[in-house]
């Protein structure tokens, strides 16, 4: 039985920052979910582009609707399902992605049909084979699903994909519509591409390595450059936290990059302790394109490094720091804002990255997200369970500051670090700013 499927990317948070503004990348997830369901009539709706649900039913009648998102998504996932439950009710819901797979009892709601736990790319083809089939969800892992009494029954767990090389290519043609909609900055348009997945390493406020089981798991080079090959866009996103920790595998990618004749513009992220043991590895990748490398600096204290279990130190990030510098290439630095900072705190933050000359600083307020180690040391301290608010901007724990003084310390702090001369300034950027301050306060005076 052939099935009509709508995969949908919910719309935009309201109070989130930066999303949509300063940057937007294309549903990666649902196109390789689509993929993988290629055998049946699948498309995809990104509501985050301003497109409605009325859209994605248009000369559309869905047998199943499947959504993803992350936990400042949860509210809007569950309000679309809703809506399409008001729409037909026949039709099965499935909801997926990291928050649903880390907590999926928030997702235990009358508008959804089954939670996908885990690798969506293994789970949903074959949810969809029984379902056209009529048959048992109890016979598929990775699930929970509502039984004929309307309650939710969890099936065995499911150990994920063990060979990233099997699953297939995202089908971008489904996107086609919306893709020079996808950007970071002045890079636009802008793709996307996954060749790893999981995490070697234990930070508490990261849930990554959770969602893999602990394991850390990679495409082969040969398969990560046949994908970058059929790519049109000239800009590339490595969505990924580790691309360069297998440093064999990453320096056979830029091998075959060159060889091959590939001319893109890349977009990595890297571990500071990565970069420091193996700047050589930098030397190659800026040959082939990489502009710009996200670093997880954390902080510039190793005390607040050693509390959130990061397994690096500040020397390190240092000396990641002036490597890519000597080679030319931008630095996107994340630091994590305690809550517990004063004042002084920001400022000594401010000078740091001066000092650093770091031009494209991002600061994200620390954020206990559900499923981390973080989370279960912080719960009883939470402010709020309001997912809405949980963005790595609007503090979830209480601050030392009166909380308006706190935002107002660090818009300051990114006011003062992207007026410096040689800063990576978005054009407009006071405007930017003071419309950050609008949505920071008004998302807690509406009581988010």
């Amino acid at each position: 039985m052939n099935l009509k499927i709508l995969l949908i990317q919910p719309p935009l948070n309201p109070h989130l920052i930066g999303v949509g503004s300063a940057y937007l990348t294309e549903p990666l997830a649902l196109e390789i979910i689509a993929a993988s369901v290629a055998d049946h009539e699948v498309r995809i709706l990104d509501m985050r582009t301003g497109d409605t649900l009325g859209a994605g039913f248009s000369g559309f009648c869905p047998d199943v609707v499947g959504i993803t998102g992350n936990t400042a998504d949860v509210y809007r996932m569950l309000a679309v399902l809703a809506d399409v439950k008001k729409i037909d009710n026949s039709i099965l819901t499935v909801a997926g992605g990291h928050h649903a797979t880390m907590v999926p009892q928030d997702f235990n709601k009358a508008a959804v049909d089954v939670i996908v736990i885990g690798d969506g790319e293994v789970t949903f083809p074959e949810l969809i084979r029984v379902y056209a089939r009529k048959g048992d969800f109890s016979s598929v892992a990775g699930i929970m699903f509502r039984d004929d009494n309307g309650v939710f029954q969890a099936t065995a767990p499911r150990q994920g994909c063990a060979c990233l090389d099997t699953l297939p290519l995202p089908m971008r043609s489904l996107t086609a519509g919306c893709r020079n909609r996808y950007f970071r900055g002045s890079w636009r348009p802008l793709a996307s591409i996954m060749t790893s997945r999981g995490c070697p390493f234990r930070c508490s406020f990261c849930a990554l390595w959770k969602i893999s089981g602990g394991r850390y798991m990679v495409r082969s080079p040969e398969s990560v450059v046949g994908e970058l090959e059929t790519i049109a866009e000239d800009f590339i996103d490595f969505a990924e936290d580790n691309a360069l920790h297998d440093v064999p595998r990453a320096r056979k990618i830029a091998e075959l990059i060159s060889e091959r004749g590939i001319k893109k513009t890349y977009k990595l992220y890297a571990r500071s302790d990565t970069v420091v043991r193996h700047p050589s590895l930098i030397e190659q990748w800026k040959r082939v394109g990489m502009e710009l490398v996200l670093i997880g600096m954390e902080s510039f204290r190793d005390s607040e490094l050693r509390g959130l279990n990061k397994a690096n130190n500040v020397r390190n990030n240092e000396e990641a720091i002036r490597i890519l510098h000597r080679n030319g290439v931008e630095i996107a630095a994340y630091f994590i804002i305690q809550p517990d900072y004063t004042e002084q705190d920001f400022d000594q933050l401010a000078s740091y990255v001066a000092s650093m000359n770091l031009t494209q600083p991002i600061f994200t307020v620390l954020t206990p997200l559900p499923g981390t180690d973080l989370y279960e040391q912080k719960f009883k301290e939470l402010t709020t369970h309001n997912y809405e608010l949980y963005d790595f901007v609007h503090p979830v724990l209480p601050t030392k500051l009166p909380l308006e003084k706190f935002y107002a310390c660090l818009l300051q702090l990114y006011s003062a670090c992207y007026s410096r001369p040689g800063s990576n300034n978005p054009a407009g950027s006071n405007e930017i700013f003071a419309k950050m301050q609008s949505k920071l306060m008004n998302a807690h005076a509406a009581g988010c």
